[in-house]
């Protein structure tokens, strides 16, 4: 990941990396990786996250169409 410092403006350098990084997802991933998840904990976790996205996905199509 690359972030260009212009007018040694560290400060805005900074909160654009931030930014980049958590659309990226990698402070999710570090706070994963942190403890050992067993395999059944993460296929639960993944499960009960894409019916959250599903639900999400619902929600904005049911707003947008009016139903």
């Amino acid at each position: 990941m690359l972030v260009q410092v212009r007018d040694n403006n560290v400060d805005q350098a900074l909160r654009v990396l931030k930014k980049k990084m958590q659309r990226e997802g990698i402070f999710r991933e570090i706070k994963l990786r942190r403890h050992f998840e067993k395999p059944s904990e993460k296929r639960v976790r993944e499960f009960s996250e894409a019916i959250r996205r599903s639900r999400k996905l619902l929600r904005k199509r049911l707003e947008r169409e009016g139903y």
